[in-house]
């Protein structure tokens, strides 16, 4: 059976067509999570100028997708450090009110952008920064969950998070990631627990339908599915 006749199936039992309340996805979290009751899980994005418009919003769209289907969950853009505005790679630019905020995130998602090229604003500034890999590091050491989409990965890379761990990333810089320590799988989402990371740029929507599967189930990720029109691709490797 293809996604797209399951998706029916589904529906028909009244699940992707929306005949579920959105109300019931809050008793779908599962056993163990301290969100669902009294608070939501609190997801944050790291914004910073060169970001992949597409590796950001990708995620960001599918999360914020599954808050508005009733999943007790907030998104919130963040920078590094102060709030300011930041310039996404193709041109998008935009107001990020929140900054570095370890004490209000559970799980932090890290965009990717710009490796093949070193001197153009993106990632490689991240990764050359003591501070932001000291910090990422420490919420790490917190409990927050890692997630990292395409070149995004090899920041997370960079704050030594990924060393001796099963992950992946953007094609094109897997092979540093192996010499880095990673150990790389080949799949489309790679889970291990508190580090989940993605292949390239629109990984972020299998990444992000994902960890709705994880936290809040497959009927949630399945509505979420199919009111994208997007039909998820590639292999979810858990650890």
């Amino acid at each position: 059976m293809n996604r797209r006749r399951f998706l029916g199936s589904l529906a028909a039992a009244g699940v992707a067509g929306g005949a579920v309340s959105s109300q019931s996805w809050v008793h779908a979290v599962l056993p163990g999570r301290p969100w669902g009751e009294g608070r939501p899980l609190r997801v944050q994005v790291l914004m910073f100028d060169g970001v992949e418009e597409q590796d950001w919003a990708g995620p960001f769209e599918v999360l914020g997708l599954a808050a508005s289907l009733g999943a007790p969950l907030e998104c919130r853009l963040i920078t590094a450090g102060r709030p300011g505005r930041v310039a996404s790679a193709y041109g998008a630019q935009l107001d990020v009110d929140l900054g570095w905020s370890p004490a209000q995130v559970d799980l932090l998602v890290v965009p990717g952008s710009r490796y093949a090229d070193p001197k153009q604003p993106g990632v490689h500034q991240l990764i050359g920064d003591p501070a932001v890999m000291r910090n990422l590091r420490d919420v790490h050491d917190q409990g927050v969950v890692m997630a990292g989409v395409c070149t995004g990965v090899m920041v997370l890379s960079g704050a030594g998070l990924t060393r001796g761990r099963p992950c992946t990333t953007h094609h094109g810089a897997k092979e540093d990631l192996a010499a880095q320590g990673g150990s790389v799988v080949d799949a489309r989402v790679v889970d291990d627990g508190d580090l989940v990371t993605a292949g390239g740029i629109t990984s972020g929507l299998d990444l992000g339908l994902w960890l709705i599967e994880r936290e809040f189930g497959t009927r949630l990720a399945a509505e979420a599915e199919s009111a994208l029109e997007y039909e998820r691709r590639g292999t979810v490797w858990r650890g």
